[in-house]
């Protein structure tokens, strides 16, 4: 069998040195890991300040061509959760984020006004993997 009209217009779309990993939508959550170790917040905690963030940048971008792609197929969502050693940490991702022009939601509880998580809005890889780069695997 060939292959179909929109397989071939996809792949010829593509350069010969995409990796189409680099297509992928992914969502970035970025947790403080002070919280876990320092501060010792519950496991159930520290997830909900995650769920937050990633709820809030979806909700806020949920006209976005790229978060349809995302929610589009639910059993294939693609998140990758990392880790900042301290609230200073996230807040100048979040200011590296912004300056890039890289849409996020920084999650600050309330009324504390401490600064716990943040999520990119789901995006092709390509566009925010060198963000994370310097970024560990929360663990």
């Amino acid at each position: 069998m060939g292959a179909s009209p929109s397989s071939a217009a996809f792949s010829a779309s593509l350069s010969p040195s995409t990796d189409t990993r680099d297509l992928v939508i992914v969502q970035y959550v970025v947790l403080r890991k002070d919280i876990i170790t320092a501060l010792k917040w519950p496991l159930g905690a520290v997830v909900s300040q995650a769920c937050h963030a990633s709820t809030a940048v979806i909700a806020a971008h949920a006209d976005d061509a790229d978060v349809q792609r995302y929610l589009r197929d639910a059993d294939a969502m693609h998140k990758v959760t990392l880790e900042v050693p301290d609230e200073p940490a996230l807040r100048e991702l979040s200011a590296t984020l912004e300056t890039a022009g890289i849409a996020h939601k920084l999650w600050v509880e309330m009324p504390e006004s401490v600064a716990t998580a943040l999520a990119t809005k789901p995006y092709e890889r390509a566009k925010v993997a060198q963000f994370s780069r310097n970024l560990r695997l929360l663990g």
